[in-house]
């Protein structure tokens, strides 16, 4: 019985297509699909694609212009028909029992809405990419373990959201909670599903059993450029705006000020400022059209908490 749907998003990301195909045919579970959701790539990425996806069960989807991640990947979830979807980045390399684990991990509990994989560096298998995403009260979205030896996170956990890079979901749960926001187009828009998550009451966990190797950036090009922190910016405001109760928008503000202003810095040193000041206002003139999350019986006291938590957490190392 299929009991998983792997969906791979991709955009112009013909470079990673086999090796990505290669890690899935070696998978030690064969029970899943592969939906390939093409964003009007120019490379040859949709022909690559069907010629690797030789032993695989494969389904294409090419979309006729650029959508983005959020569009890309509910294409393939609403058109699934499994229990369960792991979303898998174009730019990674799973480890044989990936298919495996994600689903064991999953299988733990019902409340369990997702649960991410180990996301190892690509050039250096030994650091962490990411061990689980955070969002914090001072309006930071990070992932937990960044740069740091993949020894120390193995021990399955909570975590606030889980990465889309490498995660799989509880198919049933979009229904309640909705999909993946198609206006943050990419970029927070698994913080966004994760946090949203949290607060109809289900938890997110990191598997650590389940690896991939991540090179990074696959599509937008580098860790920092200006598409990328353009967008990130202007979907930070989104995220709070839509989900933030009002009271945490009073308590929060002067930190998130304050964090806003301590990136502005950041990326001023780095030549980036103009496209952050362009997100933030984006998201300021924007967030009009984001419908908010409105969940009268949602524990927004504890989500808080976790915000504080996650804060200790970015800064207390």
């Amino acid at each position: 019985m299929i009991r998983a749907t792997v969906v791979i998003p991709n955009y112009n990301g013909r470079k990673y297509i086999k090796e990505c195909f290669d890690a899935l045919k070696r998978q030690t579970c064969k029970d899943f699909e592969v939906i390939f959701v093409d964003n009007a790539s120019q490379d040859g990425s949709c022909e690559l694609a069907t010629g690797e996806s030789c032993g695989l069960n494969f389904k294409l989807i090419e979309l006729p212009v650029n959508y983005g991640f959020a569009r890309a990947v509910n294409e393939g979830i609403k058109i699934s028909k499994t229990e369960y979807v792991i979303l898998l980045n174009n730019d990674t390399r799973a480890g044989k029992h990936f298919v495996e684990e994600m689903i064991n991990a999953i299988d733990e509990h019902p409340g369990i809405f997702s649960a991410q994989a180990l996301m190892l560096q690509y050039k250096d298998r030994k650091l962490v990419d990411s061990a689980g995403d955070y969002y914090s009260s001072i309006g930071y979205a990070f992932s937990n373990g960044k740069d740091r030896n993949a020894s120390d996170y193995s021990k399955a956990c909570r975590i606030f959201s889980s990465c889309a890079g490498a995660a799989i979901y509880r198919r049933s749960v979009f229904d309640k909670i909705g999909f993946f926001d198609e206006n943050f187009f990419a970029y927070l828009e698994d913080v966004d599903i994760g946090y949203r998550a949290n607060l109809y009451g289900y938890i997110n966990v990191l598997a650590p059993k389940a690896r991939v190797l991540h090179f990074g950036s696959g599509s937008s090009g580098s860790r920092h450029n200006e598409f990328k922190v353009s967008l990130s910016a202007r979907n930070n405001i989104f995220l709070m705006y839509k989900n933030f109760a009002p009271w945490q928008m009073a308590l929060n503000c002067v930190p998130v000020v304050c964090g806003m202003a301590a990136k502005a810095v950041y990326f001023a040193n780095k030549g980036l400022l103009k496209p952050y000041m362009k997100g933030i206002v984006s998201g300021v003139t924007g967030y009009g059209k984001i419908k908010r999350v409105n969940l009268p019986n949602a524990d927004y006291a504890d989500i808080q908490r976790k915000l504080f938590r996650n804060t200790l957490k970015r800064f207390g190392g």
